[in-house]
């Protein structure tokens, strides 16, 4: 069966890559309607609001859809959300099989489309062998959905001594442009990027998403964090421009009133969060509030102390490490993580590499924590 289906459902990954990042907080999902061996509908997911990679495959394919296959990414949705559900439009459709790659992390799927669709007479199959590259796509909507708050990738640029600026804080650059063409990729792909308020005094950065123009599609700025508990960050800050694009919010506790008018007067959201035991914006309160605001992706790009924060939290889903081939030694040069750390190597917290890859002269290592489990197994059928 694999080898019959192969390439519907590698189509249908393929066109899911294409919603990635433009969803929220929906999952990107790619479809394809399959009739005989011909290709006669195909989509993907659209923005919040419009329709699922489903409908839109099943609308190209008019009527033709009668009898025909259906490849999809995720489990059809068997739920009324911002639009109707789609096994509703599978059935009355008369698609003849169903044939999905992972299934549906939202509660509200009941007991799944598999059997909806079954009580409708359409065959309906599992693709266990897709559903890892498909858990990992929509891996922002499954914590988002599970934990309420988005995915967080931590993502740094170290030397192969580890270290991620010199003992006199330059930092320009570790890493070189090939990487940091990857990492504005990824910038385009999230709902948010964050950083510490500490990075915006020393280096006052923009945070916008920098693709030129061979980049495919329309660039995505993200959402800008800056984690400032106190109100530092100076009112001149590259941040605060009004003319940047896209959005900026400040998370503080006790910033003072003068300094949230100027902020604000600048276009800048000012959101006061409770704090932690040591005054600080309390992280989990900061997660919940996005998540609350349907970001299901958090870019956290540094500095070391606001990654060692969001560490010691273990609230890090994924890890993003670029590894350069440069030694610059110095004991006082900052490391990644800038918490205390543990005192024991049997306290480490655990994680497993997922991916790595030599990017221009650098190596990228991405990595989850080691108690994520990803499932596999062979195709599961109701035939």
């Amino acid at each position: 069966m694999i080898d019959e289906v192969q390439p519907w459902m590698e189509r249908a990954l393929q066109l899911a890559e294409r919603a990635r990042g433009r969803t929220s907080p929906n999952p990107p999902v790619g479809a394809v309607v399959v009739q005989g061996s011909t290709v006669i509908g195909e989509g993907w997911t659209q923005p919040a609001g419009g329709w699922h990679a489903e409908i839109v495959a099943l609308e190209q394919a008019g009527s033709a859809a009668q009898g025909a296959q259906l490849f999809v990414t995720l489990e059809p949705c068997t739920f009324w959300g911002r639009t109707p559900p789609c096994t509703n439009s599978i059935i009355r459709a008369g698609v003849r099989q169903v044939f999905f790659a992972a299934r549906d992390p939202d509660r509200r799927i009941g007991a799944g489309a598999q059997a909806v669709l079954d009580a409708a007479g359409i065959a309906t199959t599992q693709l266990q062998g897709y559903t890892a590259r498909a858990e990992e796509q929509i891996a922002a909507f499954h914590c988002w959905t599970q934990q309420h708050r988005p995915l967080v990738i931590a993502k740094y640029a170290m030397t192969l001594d580890g270290k991620i600026a010199t003992w006199t804080r330059d930092s320009r650059w570790v890493s070189g442009p090939a990487a940091r063409r990857l990492v504005h990729q990824l910038r385009d792909e999230v709902d948010a990027i964050l950083v510490g308020v500490g990075t915006v005094v020393a280096d006052d950065p923009a945070l916008t998403t920098r693709l030129d123009a061979a980049w495919w599609r329309d660039v995505q700025h993200p959402i800008r964090v800056i984690v400032d508990s106190h109100g530092r960050t100076p009112l001149s800050a590259k941040v605060l421009d009004p003319g940047l694009p896209g959005q900026t919010i400040i998370a503080t506790v006790d910033a003072a009133g003068e300094w949230q008018a100027e902020v604000e007067h600048r276009g800048a959201e000012v959101l006061r969060l409770p704090p932690d035991t040591d005054g600080r914006v309390d992280l989990h309160a900061l997660l919940r509030e996005l998540g609350q605001r349907n970001l299901t992706s958090l870019l956290v790009e540094g500095g070391a102390q606001i990654l060692g924060r969001f560490a010691a939290e273990q609230v890090i889903d994924r890890i993003w490490a670029f590894v350069a081939p440069k030694l610059i030694g110095g004991a006082i040069a900052p490391s990644p993580m800038g918490h205390p750390g543990v005192a024991l190597m049997n306290d480490a917290q655990a994680w497993r590499f997922v991916r790595h890859e030599v990017v221009g002269d650098d190596l990228l290592i991405i990595a989850e924590p080691a108690s994520t489990s990803t499932p596999t197994g062979e195709a599961k059928s109701s035939e």
